[in-house]
């Protein structure tokens, strides 16, 4: 038996305007300690993996998961804890850091587009093309000294940012209506949390690597990054392609309520095993007593 879990308080579909300053980074914990954790997070990982099995040999449709936070909110170990049980077939894991000299030759969708997952597969993006909506508008000067863009796009900034939140809904809708179905989680951490996760990565040895000054450097933008990602997630929320803000204070909590949210999102899509035709198992009882003689 699966933890209890509403996953509707976490979804964002553009009906309602998100106030994210609302959203609790912290709730009551949907698991009863680290025993039924442990036994919680592997049946949803045997589950998810048999759905994708399905989506493989269906083939037809696909599904695009994209992972968006502060740093330190846990995006790796989330997509580890919950995808460590699924084939690594059927799944492609992207992490998108700093774009390379090609990809600034190209558009700001470009290196995202060519990492879709194919039919019968699970993408995961570790970052994204949000990326051109939330860091680069908390430094808009990335804008302009970088992206190689005609200077007459950027002269309006809000125009410029309306555009891109406009591209990136009807790059969505694109993938829906060819069997690419695109769920986006931003992991709702706080800013207490987030110095917490730091210290910590600071003084154990087997996590210091992970740290440098540029994370010191962009706390002192925190604000600035939330009103981004408000405006990000609310120009961006719809019913095919939802937002889910998931509280991330708590690292166990997060992980249950987002492989839920993936289990239910893989049940709601038609699919099933082929169908094998009275010839063909005919042919397979036939092969079948043919090893059993070898």
């Amino acid at each position: 038996m699966h933890v209890s879990i509403k996953t509707d308080d976490f979804i964002v579909t553009g009906q309602d305007r998100l106030k994210l300053g609302e959203h609790k980074t912290r709730i009551k914990d949907v698991y009863d300690g680290k025993k039924e954790y442990k036994r919680c997070i592997e049946e949803f990982q045997e589950e998810i993996n048999d759905l994708q099995r399905m989506m493989y040999a269906h083939d037809r449709h696909s599904m695009l998961l994209i992972f968006q936070a502060m740093d330190a909110a846990g995006k790796d170990g989330t997509i580890r804890a919950i995808m460590s049980g699924v084939n690594v077939h059927g799944i492609v894991v992207h992490p998108f850091k700093q774009p390379t000299a090609e990809e600034l030759d190209h558009d700001f969708l470009w290196r995202t587009t060519k990492r879709l997952p194919q039919r019968g597969r699970i993408g995961i993006f570790n970052r994204s093309y949000y990326e051109e909506v939330l860091v680069v508008k908390v430094h808009p000067e990335i804008v302009r000294k970088s992206q190689k863009l005609p200077a007459e796009l950027t002269r309006d900034m809000h125009k410029f940012w309306k555009h891109r939140y406009e591209s990136i809904r009807d790059f969505e809708k694109h993938c829906g209506r060819n069997g690419t179905k695109v769920l986006k989680f931003f992991l709702n951490l706080s800013r207490d949390e987030q110095r917490e996760r730091f210290l910590d990565r600071i003084d154990e040895p087997d996590k210091n690597w992970k740290f440098s000054e540029g994370d010191v450097a962009e706390r002192k933008h925190w604000n600035a990054y939330q009103q981004a990602y408000e405006e990000a997630i609310n120009a961006t929320a719809t019913e095919e392609a939802p937002w889910f803000v998931v509280p991330a204070d708590d690292k166990k909590n997060m992980r249950l309520i987002v492989a839920q949210i993936i289990l239910e999102q893989l049940k709601s899509l038609d699919m099933k095993y082929p169908e094998v035709s009275q010839d063909r198992l005919d042919e397979l009882t036939k092969y079948r007593e043919m090893l059993k003689e070898d």
